[in-house]
């Protein structure tokens, strides 16, 4: 158990004399003894060795005064282990004295040591510290005498996620180009069959009309109102575009009071009995549509051809139009023309519109959100992963690894007491360390034969990884073999750096390869964004890519 001593004694620069020390040490000793009595913290785990996955449980117990407030920590301060529960606190209380246990459950998916860091309490307003402890996560071990074992398959090249959406794509946009040519043909037919009738003269089209009137045997079928609806819109129709413009929306009575006014103008020679018989006829259709009136057959069909008559009658006494009455009906006709053209493109783009829209809904719920905007808008990482690889060897001794795009060769000038040890330093690179991906190969070749100590390599990780800006670094490593053969440590973990734009830290994780083979030394860096869901894809790619020539 750890006893933490929260008072400070000052101490003066002079040298004590024996009594002053001893009367110093004294005071110290009752201090000591004040703050034993006062608050007491530590800190225990069940174990210092799990496997993966499984959980150690993190006790801590302090002694204080029942009068104080005690805080424990709460979240993910036990990084890199995870929190996977926290318990109830255990109270046990002694005269003045409480004592508290708090108990964590833990755990780590990597294997690796690790160390649970320190752990602040507050006691009142004084702040406690736990000692940090030491842990081991194992790997899990594998019976291979009893897990049959398979040769590795050698890579093999895949089309892009993207390109399975293609059976998707028939799936979904056959039907709709069969169901959307269907809804043309039918729409087009229809809109021509009306565009030809437009182009008929109105007389011609209400002889067309009554002739449809004739063929629908409406009356058979005791439908009086839409037999009449239609009779009275024939007459309508061919007034309001021969003689009077808003013959369609005007009432029955206001309909006759303009007619007459035209033939009292001079306007339109017609008979006055003519105007009558088709007031009549257009007083029995409102009362058919709007009264529910059921004339007999007799009477319909004889009200049918009174607005044949008139309609023949209207015809013969509507003067011939002027060549200026002509011209704006021309313009007219232009103008209306116009219109349904600018509707007919405003149709068609929505329809376009609504077929894509239909298309994205589909692809977002089969394939999710993300991976939709990026195939479409592009994301660099997934471009990346969705290039055209390049197999290269790079440096001396070469290394043959696979990367999405060349890597670019970086100069450095050698010092002349490294030109005493190395015969030639290259390094190979792409991207940077604050970007979404950074690829680097390095190799060195010496003067004279070298045992290279990998576990030095090792070492420097984090000298390196602090020379990039980064800070919370966590390292790991581990024995790594290529397909091929070549041997060597693989160094791995995750740290954060700030982006010196947005002044925000990012979490980066990366893959160091090192190797000692023919007679030199090369290392392989692996960085990416751990937030980038294309990025870890591509450096295991990478990763798994890497071969040294020769190796033994």
């Amino acid at each position: 158990m750890t006893i933490y001593d929260l008072r400070s004694i000052k101490i003066r620069n002079s040298i004590p004399t024996r009594q002053g020390v001893m009367g110093m040490l004294l005071i110290s000793f009752m201090f000591l003894v004040t703050e034993i009595g006062f608050a007491q913290v530590s800190a225990t785990i069940d174990s210092t060795s799990i496997k993966i996955g499984s959980a150690l449980r993190y006790k801590m117990k302090v002694e204080a005064d029942s009068t104080q407030i005690v805080v424990f920590p709460e979240g993910q301060t036990f990084t890199p282990l995870e929190v996977i529960e926290s318990y109830k606190i255990d109270t046990a209380k002694n005269g003045k004295q409480l004592g508290l246990t708090k108990e964590y459950a833990l755990t780590q998916f990597d294997s690796g040591y690790y160390t649970i860091p320190r752990q602040k309490v507050m006691i009142g307003d004084k702040v406690f510290f736990t000692d940090s402890l030491k842990v081991e996560v194992r790997d899990v071990l594998v019976d291979t005498t009893k897990q049959k074992m398979f040769g590795i398959k050698p890579m093999v090249d895949v089309d892009a996620s993207f390109s399975n959406w293609k059976k998707y794509i028939l799936w979904i946009l056959i039907p709709l180009l069969i169901l959307g040519a269907i809804a043309f043909f039918v729409f087009r037919r229809k809109k021509r069959k009306e565009a030809k009738e437009d182009e008929l003269p109105p007389y011609e089209k209400a002889m067309l009309a009554l002739q449809r009137i004739d063929e629908s045997h409406l009356l058979e079928k005791d439908s009086h109102k839409e037999y009449y609806s239609q009779l009275s819109e024939t007459a309508r129709r061919y007034i309001d575009e021969e003689v009077y413009d808003h013959a369609l929306e005007s009432t029955t009575d206001e309909l006759i009071i303009r007619l007459d006014e035209e033939i009292k103008s001079g306007a339109l020679h017609l008979d006055k009995r003519t105007i009558e018989e088709l007031k009549s006829v257009l007083k029995t259709a409102d009362m058919a549509k709007f009264a529910r009136s059921k004339p007999d057959i007799g009477t319909a069909k004889a009200d049918r051809n009174v607005i044949e008559r008139v309609i023949n009658e209207t015809k013969e006494a509507i003067p011939e139009p002027t060549e200026e009455e002509l011209l704006a009906d021309e313009e007219y006709r232009r103008t209306v023309a116009e219109k349904k053209r600018r509707k007919k493109i405003i149709l068609g783009s929505l329809a376009g519109i609504s077929v894509i829209a239909i298309t994205l809904i589909v692809f977002i719920a089969v394939k999710g959100y993300d991976i939709v905007k990026d195939t479409l808008l592009g994301h660099p990482t997934k471009e990346l992963a969705e290039a055209e690889w390049i197999s290269s060897a790079y440096g001396t001794p070469p290394v043959t690894i696979s990367t999405p795009k060349v890597l670019i060769r970086n100069n450095f000038e050698l010092t002349e007491q490294q030109k005493q040890i190395l015969k030639g330093n290259e390094t190979f690179a792409y991207g940077s360390v604050l970007g979404n991906f950074y690829v680097v190969v390095t190799t060195m070749s010496y003067q004279q034969q070298t045992q290279v100590d990998l576990n030095k390599a090792v070492e420097g990780v984090v000298g390196f990884l602090e020379g990039q800006g980064a800070k919370n670094i966590t390292v790991k490593d581990e024995e790594y073999q290529t397909l091929e053969g070549a041997k060597g440590i693989k160094v791995f973990g995750n740290f954060d750096v700030k982006n010196p734009i947005d002044k925000y830290d990012k979490k980066s994780e990366y893959v160091i390869l090192n190797f000692a083979e023919n007679g030199g030394f090369q290392q392989i860096t692996v960085i990416y964004d751990i937030e980038d869901r294309y990025a870890k894809d591509v450096a295991q790619r990478i990763i798994n890519s890497v071969e040294l020539k020769k190796a033994k």
